[in-house]
This record gives structure tokens, C-alpha cells and sequence, in this order.
């Protein structure tokens, strides 16, 4: 990842790293026959398209909150010369945000895609400010990520409105069913969040503008192409990505992933789960 995001806990493998593990990339699609929240339609859709879009979970006096909250970090980040993008592994420095990523209204969804048993991952907030001009290239998470098996989903949820014209994130239908697709590394003439980039992804399935407003949610596959384009508004636009996955799921050693995994549902009987409590106080950068 670019030196604009705070990896405090956790290490980023390299290209080389990343290609040379041996990772089962396929797409493990939703065998969840009685859903509690989600419906049967929305998971057939998942299924066939890789996302879930437009889902409601929080009103607005709550997100008024959320918001509040991410403008007090964001201006203690940038106060200490981090960039908008900065704020990961949020749930181990944050307790509202460790809250978020167990608060029973999401994981359901979850519990829905993924099965009973299920680990909050990981945490970061994606922050275009008005008329950035930054992009986040086309990519798969599972390019960037030592895991293995392909089984996580993001939950995106949006701490202000998304829309075309602030820079939404868009997806590739049906790109997930595609596996692990060949990248480059992004140029510095990208200008990209993010340090690759998948090309000519039209032939992979149709393009998706993500419009959200502040309190919904989108989920994708882990192995959905997805990107977002610059900022060309005065308003901003930030969503907080929360990373669920499945407890078989093992994060490759040497890199510090597993310490982020927080048990939600389920067992991790092998204890390979780090299981973190809520943090005890708020992280001041700098």
C-alpha cells in the first residue's frame, strides 16, 4: 500500500511476496439456505454478481455521530501530517470503531454470506477530501491480502453520501467468478491510493456506480474488482471498510495479520485468532 496509509500494526507484503504464496484465489459462494436478515434473492445476487448494495443500517441522527467522531480523527491525522487515507486497523485504536465492527446490524448480513462463524478482520476509513486528487485503481482485495482461503467480505460503509460526482467507488458485476486476475504495479502518474492496478476490466463484466447515502452499506467479494475515481466536488467523501472472514481462514505468517482478527461468531478453536479486546483508550497519531 502507499506510504499514505498507516499500517501501525500489520505489514504489507510485497508483488513478489504476494505471487509467490500459495493462496487458494477462487470464489467460495454463499451456501447459507435460511437467512435471517438478508434475503434469498440478495443472496443468489451476491452470489452471481460478487456485491450487495444500497443496504440500510444506520439513521441519520446515528451517523451524525459517526461523523462527528471520524471528523475529530481526521483532523488529529492530518494535524500530524498524515494524509486523509490514513486511518487503519481503526478497531484497534478506536472503540467506537471496534464497536462498529461488531455491531450486531452488520454482522448479520455478514453471518448471512459467511456462515455462524465469523472474524472481524480489519478496519480503515477511505477519505476523499473535496477535490482530491487521488484515485483508487481498479484491484482485487485478495491481491493485497496473505490469506488463504478466499472467504472475506467488505462491509462499506458510508460516513458521508457517495455519489458519481464525489468520487463513489464502482464495481465489475460479476468479476469475483473470475479468480485472481493479473495486475502491474501502479505508475506515480496515477496518482493511485493504492499500488496496483488491473487493466481493461470491461471484459470482466459491467461497470457499477456504488451511490450510497451516509448510513448504507455495500458488501463485496474479497475477489470483486472494484475502484473509485478523483473527487471533483467541494464535498467530501468517506467510507469506513469493515473486513469480515470466516475462521478457517489463515493469515500467512510473518506479516501480523492474524493479530487483528476479532472473534464474532463462532469458535477459532486452533486459536490462530489474535482476538484483541476493545481498546481502552482512543490512538493519538504522532
Amino acid at each position: 500500500m502507499s506510504n499514505q496509509i498507516d499500517n501501525a500494526y500489520k505489514s504489507a507484503p510485497s508483488h513478489d511476496q504476494l505471487r509467490a504464496m500459495g493462496r487458494d484465489l477462487h470464489f467460495h459462494p454463499s451456501e447459507i439456505k435460511n437467512p435471517t436478515t438478508l434475503t434469498a434473492e440478495q443472496l443468489e445476487a451476491f452470489n452471481r454478481n460478487g456485491y450487495l448494495t444500497g443496504i440500510p443500517i444506520f439513521d441519520a441522527d446515528e451517523m451524525a455521530g459517526h461523523r462527528a467522531f471520524f471528523d475529530e480523527q481526521l483532523k488529529k491525522a492530518m494535524a500530524a501530517g498524515l494524509g486523509s487515507h490514513s486511518i487503519s486497523s481503526a478497531h484497534l485504536k478506536y472503540g467506537k470503531v471496534y464497536d462498529l465492527l461488531g455491531d450486531p446490524r452488520i454482522v448479520r448480513c455478514v453471518r448471512d454470506l459467511l456462515g455462524p462463524g465469523i472474524i472481524g478482520l480489519a478496519s480503515h476509513y477511505f477519505c476523499k477530501m473535496p477535490r482530491d486528487g487521488t484515485t483508487i485503481a481498479w484491484h482485487q482485495d485478495a491481491s493485497y491480502w496473505p490469506l488463504t482461503p478466499s472467504k472475506t467480505v467488505t462491509v462499506w460503509l458510508a460516513i458521508d453520501d457517495a455519489d458519481v460526482g464525489n468520487g463513489c467507488m464502482r464495481f465489475v458485476s460479476g468479476s469475483h467468478r473470475h479468480g485472481q486476475l493479473e495486475f502491474r504495479a501502479s505508475e506515480a502518474s496515477e496518482s493511485n491510493v493504492l499500488n496496483q492496478t488491473v487493466d481493461n476490466v470491461e471484459r470482466y463484466g459491467s461497470l457499477v456506480d456504488v451511490e450510497l447515502t451516509a448510513g448504507q452499506v455495500s458488501i463485496h467479494s474479497d475477489l470483486l474488482l472494484h475502484s473509485s475515481h478523483y473527487n471533483r466536488s467541494e464535498r467530501r467523501r468517506c467510507g469506513l471498510t469493515l473486513r469480515y472472514c470466516t475462521p478457517d481462514v489463515r493469515a500467512i505468517s510473518g506479516f501480523d495479520w492474524e493479530k487483528e482478527g476479532v472473534i464474532l461468531g463462532g469458535t477459532d478453536p486452533s486459536g490462530h485468532w489474535a482476538n484483541p479486546p476493545r481498546p481502552v483508550r482512543d490512538y493519538s497519531p504522532g
